[in-house]
């Protein structure tokens, strides 16, 4: 007699997975931020999911379509784009210490002030590599 096929139902989880993680709490940076703004703690890159002071707990999401503020340069959609920490805008590439953010999901021209990214919702490089915290106005 052939044992029983074990189904989806019978498997349980691994007993340490914890979340999808789309959605991550961070404590937000010294000046608070504003429910849109861009966060970056340490090598974590998302959008504030609502308004936090500077050391509270706040919501941050690390993936979806965001419409962010731009650098003065031209984007092709599809092209990888970065965060510019220090200007607080996406920028074309990767600078002298941007963090690659994600994917531009529209082509926007020199004049545009804003595009809208795809994050990637991985950690992000040169954030860790500074261990910089940063947050601004969307």
């Amino acid at each position: 007699m052939k044992p029983a096929r074990a189904t989806h139902r019978d498997q349980t989880m691994a007993k340490n997975f914890i979340q999808p993680g789309r959605v991550v709490t961070l404590v937000a940076p010294t000046g608070g931020v504003l429910s849109g703004q861009a966060v970056q703690v340490g090598a974590l890159f998302g959008i504030a999911a609502f308004d936090a002071i500077g050391g509270a707990d706040v919501e941050v999401a690390l993936d979806g379509i965001w419409e962010l503020p731009k650098a003065a340069v031209a984007i092709a959609r599809g092209a990888p784009v970065f965060w510019d920490a220090a200007a607080g805008n996406v920028a074309a590439d990767i600078g002298t210490s941007n963090a690659l953010i994600g994917g531009a999901t529209e082509a926007r021209g020199t004049s545009d002030l804003t595009i809208r990214v795809r994050l990637n919702g991985d950690s992000v490089w040169g954030a860790a590599r500074d261990e910089q915290q940063s947050s601004f106005e969307i």
